[in-house]
């Protein structure tokens, strides 16, 4: 009896350790959204106290130098509308007229399928000529266009070589590259020819090639990528360059070809990047480079094979846009005006702008987060001038950085009215007017 009743225990013994072994798996399992409630990321930490105001502000009315802002109007410099062109008269009748004639819908389909049209590669074949390249390529959107470029570039055998302060997107970008990657120090040469002794080094030795990839303009400091000591690079290295030209591509150069226009070097740049949201004031972007290579991508990107077809009042728009870009230089000369009048004039009431040389115009500060809120609703209540503010973790602890945008809609009056605000926030802020605890959450 006893060893028929062995088994009978055994199983008992078993079923009672799984049902503790449930038990403990209920108690010390995780579920996918709990670590939300722990960290909600750098930014979204904040997001309870400055939704709506600080972060996914809402500016609303005619896009202009004067926007309304919570209900009043704000003399506003955050939009990368450089050349004035998202309510030039001849743009909003070219995008009316055409979502009348096409609607949003056409064409349906991918360009690989069934969305390919002429006039799709008309604005290709536009921009090639215009940026002096072979060809050109559409992408529906600036920021997975980068990070699809980088990932069908380059394979497991390839080496990228990236400037340290390079856009997020190129940081996606890479993410997605199986092979080796170096960063060098932001616009340090030396730097970057340590980094490719190394990476050519590995590079042969796999079977692969060398990417270095920059900017022509920085868009936070508005600083150059250094493309002539870059290219100048190629006489002892052998890499292709990549260049995000989205904030130069319509503001640098003799005729607003971009960074490298603006270098002469626009033969040596491999593979030329930009959007449509700066100075084309809409949405979408290209690459250009060797009909070779932009064929390849043609064929290759994942993001633009399986994604529809930009639509045609968007095309119908951007190729106007790029029309007006060309033919009224005076459009990029009145930005200059304004980008010197700012720039000198802050310049001269000792603000630090740090090494920008181009519209992008920041302006330097130093406080806390609390001095920061306190000092922008000062601007944005008091003074009704609205510009973005950028603290750590994206610039060193301590730091404060206003970023401003300079457009050709801008006027002197405009210029004139903001150095003043500024030096008085400046005072306001030495004076330590902007610790006081009551300011903030005011504006809810």
């Amino acid at each position: 009896m006893v060893g028929a009743c062995a088994p009978v225990r055994h199983l008992a013994d078993m079923q009672k350790a799984l049902h503790l072994h449930f038990e403990n798996y209920k108690a010390f399992k995780v579920d996918l959204f709990d670590k939300i409630s722990k960290n909600q990321g750098e930014l979204g930490q904040y997001r309870k106290q400055a939704h709506g105001y600080f972060m996914f502000p809402k500016l609303e009315g005619e896009i202009a130098p004067r926007m309304k802002f919570r209900g009043k109007e704000v003399l506003n410099w955050s939009l990368n509308n450089y050349i004035g062109l998202a309510n030039h008269p001849e743009v909003r009748k070219a995008d009316a007229e055409a979502a009348a004639k096409w609607g949003l819908g056409y064409p349906m389909g991918a360009r690989m399928m069934s969305g390919q049209t002429s006039l799709h590669e008309k604005l290709e074949g536009e921009l090639a000529s215009f940026v002096g390249k072979e060809d050109a390529y559409l992408l529906n959107f600036g920021y997975q266009g980068m990070v699809s470029i980088i990932d069908s570039l380059v394979n497991r055998n390839d080496v990228i070589v990236y400037d340290s302060e390079s856009h997020a997107c190129i940081l996606d970008g890479m993410r997605l590259h199986m092979g080796k990657r170096f960063v060098f120090a932001h616009n340090d040469m030396e730097n970057l020819a340590r980094q490719l002794e190394r990476a050519v080094r590995i590079a042969e030795k796999q079977g692969g090639g060398v990417l270095v990839i920059t900017e022509g303009v920085f868009g936070m400091a508005g600083d150059l990528g250094k493309l002539q000591e870059i290219v100048a690079l190629k006489e002892r290295y052998n890499f292709r360059l990549l260049v995000d030209d989205a904030h130069g591509f319509g503001t640098m150069g003799a005729t607003g070809a971009g960074t490298a226009e603006h270098f002469g070097v626009s033969d040596q740049v491999d593979v030329l990047f930009s959007t449509f949201a700066k100075s084309m004031a809409g949405i979408g972007a290209f690459v250009a480079g060797e009909e070779e290579v932009i064929g390849y991508l043609r064929y290759n990107m994942r993001s633009q094979i399986f994604a529809k077809s930009l639509p045609m009042p968007i095309v119908e728009g951007s190729l106007k846009r790029l029309e007006l870009l060309q033919s009224q230089p005076e459009l990029r000369t009145k930005l200059w005006e304004i980008v010197n009048a700012l720039q000198n004039g802050l310049k001269a009431q000792g603000f630090d702008l740090g090494v920008t040389e181009s519209p992008v115009t920041p302006v330097y500060l130093s406080g806390s987060v609390g001095e920061a809120t306190n000092l922008v609703m000062d601007l944005r209540e008091n003074y009704n001038l609205f510009c973005s503010i950028v603290i750590y973790p994206v610039i060193p602890k301590g730091q404060l950085l206003l970023r401003l945008i300079p457009t050709a809609s801008h006027s002197l009056e405009d210029v004139e009215y903001t150095i003043k605000a500024f030096t008085d926030i400046r005072k306001n802020l030495n004076e330590g007017k902007y610790n006081a605890d009551e300011m903030v959450a005011s504006w809810k």
